[in-house]
């Protein structure tokens, strides 16, 4: 079977696919690329992450067959061989009456817990693997906390699409539910939700306790306090983990409407979005495909558009479809509900074009080989 080409501070960039899981991988210039793939033909990669702790090189990817349903695979073989878990690894336990329809998370812990990984699914619940991905347990406390009864589905499903972790290992841990909105719980155990300040647009009360619709929440891996959120409408901040958020770049932004957010890893101050026109009209507003960057908190923003196309450029990019690595400069890669896969090495200043003519992109998941 085919393997990524990569080695010591390779980038290795995972795209899932509606079709399957493709790979990129560079030198660390991030100058030439080498496409692989596709793995899992046929089926849908919603969940994909290459977890380098503790001395690995493993690949997991949540793959959803049409006849089989979803599996978590494992490859510590960058794709040569793989290893499908039986399939109560990732299960509801029988008294919950539910049955996983997608992985749509994959999220390793921080590197103080190197062999926690995390996964989110639908219908909307949060599993814990302690063995770095081999077998995983429900998080009874979150699912039964008394509001989920009362959770709706967004668009795509109610889905547990965004994991949060403390990086430094600590007991805190954010999850995103579609559409319920952002909870947290602070000492591992007890959840709560997390939604002070985000007022949805599409709900009469100005600022209900639940029920946003948080698209994507996105944290400084040395600033874990700051999160940035994408909502269904409106950028968000928070400086205390989701204590309370504060609307930002609604003046400079084409449109506050849009899927992903991520923050860059060199600068705790620095985030990007990508706005789409709106929720009626999901595509690049006026047809130019730019990427808005902040660098002072979200209080100012600017477009970034050289090497993109800006013209008869309808794009759509989902909530995982954009992503950063590690390296300084970050490089930033984003791919688009057409199959395109655009890249920048230097933060978003200039992109090319990496990949064209995949199937819809899904989700797109980075790092950096050890």
């Amino acid at each position: 079977m085919e393997r990524i080409e990569a080695t010591s501070g390779d980038v290795v960039v995972l795209v899932g696919t509606t079709k399957g899981l493709f790979a990129l991988a560079a030198e660390p210039d991030r100058s030439s690329w080498q496409l692989t793939g596709p793995w899992f033909r046929g089926e849908e990669i919603y969940a994909a992450t290459l977890d380098c702790r503790n001395g690995r090189t493993r690949l997991l990817v949540g793959a959803t067959s049409s006849h089989w349903g979803p599996s978590i695979y494992r490859s510590d073989d960058l794709g040569a061989s793989w290893v499908e878990p039986e399939p109560q690894t990732l299960a509801f336990p029988d008294h919950t009456g539910a049955a996983v329809a997608h992985v749509w998370q994959l999220q390793p812990a921080g590197d103080n817990q190197p062999d926690v990984v995390y996964a989110g699914v639908e219908p909307a619940a949060l599993f814990r693997s302690d063995d770095g991905g081999e077998s995983f347990r429900l998080d009874e406390g979150l699912w039964n906390h008394p509001h989920r009864a009362q959770w709706q589905p967004g668009g795509g499903g109610l889905c547990l699409h965004t994991i949060v972790p403390d990086p430094a290992g600590g007991p805190r841990l954010g999850i995103a539910v579609s559409s319920a909105g952002f909870y947290r719980t602070l000492d591992g155990q007890t959840w709560e939700a997390a939604n002070k300040g985000i007022v949805p647009r599409f709900l009469p009360p100005p600022e209900p306790e639940f029920g946003q619709c948080v698209h994507k929440v996105d944290r400084h891996p040395t600033e874990p306090d700051t999160l940035f959120c994408q909502h269904h409408w409106g950028v968000y901040r928070s400086d205390d983990f989701g204590g309370r958020w504060n609307e930002v770049g609604a003046d400079d932004l084409p449109s506050t409407f849009g899927f992903p957010v991520v923050v860059d890893p060199n600068h705790p101050g620095t985030a990007y979005v990508l706005p789409l026109e709106s929720d009626f009209f999901r595509c690049t507003p006026d047809g130019r495909f730019r990427v808005y960057r902040t660098t002072d908190g979200g209080e100012s923003w600017e477009g970034l558009e050289q090497g993109l196309p800006q013209e008869n450029a309808w794009l759509t990019v989902l909530r995982d479809g954009f992503a950063a690595d590690a390296l300084d400069p970050a490089g930033l890669y984003v791919g688009t509900r057409t199959g395109d896969v655009f890249g920048s090495p230097d933060a978003g200043e200039s992109w090319q074009e990496l990949a064209r003519h995949l199937p819809p992109v899904l989700c797109v998941k980075t790092a950096v080989l050890h």
